[in-house]
């Protein structure tokens, strides 16, 4: 090391020495990593997305089985409305929806 001069010293600890290694010095360590994470994608992540999802779509028809709407009740102080909405009527809410959301007179389907 007392041979080097001072730029062969900073590039032997610089971050581009790297691209003069050798090659093949630790070329199986990274295939096999890889192979492990392909692996490991492919047959524990992907299957586990598989069933979270399938979890998902079956309790949520397991809810719409039993889901019933509240019934409505005109309490003064809720569906105010002191200005229109920009949109549409001015009456129904920018994700309105019939089926969930109440106007201020009441469900749209039982008007």
């Amino acid at each position: 090391m007392a041979s080097m001069n001072f730029a062969q010293f900073l590039r032997y600890f610089s971050s581009s020495a790297i691209r003069y290694a050798k090659p093949g010095e630790a070329g199986n360590a990274h295939l096999a990593a890889q192979k492990m994470w392909r692996n490991l994608t492919f047959f524990v992540a992907f299957p586990a997305i598989g069933l979270c999802a399938l979890n998902a779509y079956l309790a949520e028809q397991e809810h719409h089985k039993h889901f019933h709407r509240p019934e409505f009740k005109k309490y003064e102080y809720l569906y105010i409305r002191t200005k229109k909405f920009p949109w549409g009527d001015g009456n129904h809410g920018l994700f309105h929806n019939p089926k969930v959301n109440a106007l201020p007179e009441g469900y749209e389907d039982e008007l």
